[in-house]
């Protein structure tokens, strides 16, 4: 028998995950309250607009527009409007009121986090966001709690479900970037303006939540570096095809030791990869994400599932509510952020990787030697070179001779990024190289 008081919940935002979320506590109100040990009272919904069309058939008098009189009366206030302002300051309302929060908003925790998390200390109220970096996938408490005796070194995530969509038609439809883009937006797996998801500043803010957790260090969002997908072409899809690669858009977090300084620090970078098919992230299609997690005493560890969806998303923040709950009923401070170690964040020029370049170069003795020396002068060892070649074609009347050239595909061993970026430089200034094709980093193996 449930003894405890009904726990009051309000909810910011009545959109396709809001209107799920609602959904859920209404027809699974039982269920909860036995899980939780209390009752689960949705008490109000905050939207733009009482009357604006819904995806959820839900109770009229539940909408209303005054979010802060919702705030002040509620328990756990759950925020799902999005975007930074008026989100921020309604979560420090809710904070400072004594509530706690459950959040999927990721723009705001990679730009604001940091002040958000300090004020739930202060007052010892709960800031949870599970839906913020992977949709459904359960990762940010495994990082927080299940691996808290354990030591993260390394993340790669498909943390966007909407390029490794395009990336995946591309690879097995062999559509163009524009025609898988189409696609997507058809579908609706991509935003009207899809600028966010294909040039990479989604993955980056979740890059940077992940990175912050795992390594108990604070990573600005400004200190992610990011490249998006709008450069990768079908040629480059082809070229991975063919030795047994598929690009697919990382984040990728890890610890390093600094070579300069020997000093340990941590990276958060995104950008499209060669990834062996053999790799487990090789095999999340469609629009899928999926987190690669490499621990020093529990070892590989992959989380697979959907990144997107309303009832999807919708799960992770139930999830969120629940477990705020429960911590209602029994008692017990809520859990700190995680930020003790206090890690340096490195810049990308030290970051050790290895890079997949694509080279026209002319048809002539010697060139090989040519391009090996440019690689020995920056210390770029090599590990495969493959070459095509392009006949020569024949003058007709009043036209010159084009002479023949060849295509080089070079894979590098392990190298700083600053060195291998200098290689390229060094290349594209050489009198053989006629054109730099494509450069894409290898990762994952």
């Amino acid at each position: 028998m449930i003894e405890y008081r009904n726990l009051r919940v309000a909810l910011l935002g009545g959109g396709s995950v809001g209107a799920q979320v609602a959904r859920l506590l209404l027809e699974q109100r039982e269920e909860l309250a036995n899980r939780v040990g209390a009752g689960l009272e949705l008490v109000g919904i905050a939207v733009r607009d009482v009357d604006a069309e819904r995806t959820v058939d839900l109770p009229r008098e539940l909408f209303t527009t005054d979010a802060e009189s919702l705030i002040l009366g509620a328990d756990v206030v759950i925020e799902l409007i999005g975007g930074i302002e008026p989100a921020r300051t309604y979560i420090l309302q809710a904070i400072n009121s004594g509530a706690d929060v459950v959040t999927a908003n990721k723009a705001l925790l990679a730009l604001h986090g940091p002040e958000l998390f300090a004020a739930a200390d202060q007052v010892g109220a709960q800031l949870n966001y599970e839906a913020a970096v992977a949709g459904a996938i359960p990762i940010v408490r495994p990082l927080r709690d299940s691996l808290a005796g354990d030591k993260v070194n390394r993340i790669l995530g498909i943390v966007n479900g909407t390029t490794n969509f395009i990336l995946d038609r591309m690879d097995a439809d062999g559509d163009t970037l524009e025609e898988a883009l189409a696609t997507a937006t058809a579908l609706g797996y991509a935003e009207a303006d899809p600028t966010a998801d294909i040039e990479g500043y989604d993955a980056a803010q979740k890059a940077a939540l992940l990175a912050s957790l795992a390594f108990h260090t604070t990573v600005p969002l400004e200190s992610v570096y990011r490249e998006g997908i709008t450069r990768v072409t079908p040629q480059q899809i082809e070229s991975a095809r063919k030795a047994g690669y598929v690009i697919k858009l990382l984040a990728i977090c890890e610890r390093l030791t600094d070579a300069a300084t020997g000093q340990e620090g941590v990276s958060a970078r995104v950008y499209p990869a060669f990834v062996s098919r053999s790799h487990p992230l090789a095999a999340v299609h469609g629009a899928n994400n999926a987190v690669f997690v490499e621990a020093e005493a529990a070892g590989p560890l992959m989380f697979y599932g959907a990144g997107a969806g309303g009832v999807e998303t919708a799960s992770a923040v139930l999830g969120d509510l629940v477990s705020l709950a429960r911590r209602h009923v029994v008692g017990g401070p809520g859990f700190a952020a995680s930020s003790h170690a206090d890690l340096p964040v490195l810049p990308i020029d030290r970051v050790t990787t290895r890079y997949a370049i694509t080279l026209e170069v002319t048809d002539e003795p010697g060139v090989l030697a040519t391009i090996a020396g440019v690689f020995s002068n920056r210390g770029v060892s090599l590990a495969l070179v493959e070459q095509s070649m392009t006949p020569e074609v024949s003058a007709s009347a009043g036209q010159e001779l084009v002479p023949s050239t060849a295509t080089l595909v070079i894979g590098t061993h392990a190298a700083t990024e600053a060195a291998l970026a200098a290689t390229v430089t060094d290349l594209a200034a050489n009198s053989v190289v006629t054109t730099v094709a494509s450069v894409l980093r290898v990762e994952g193996a």
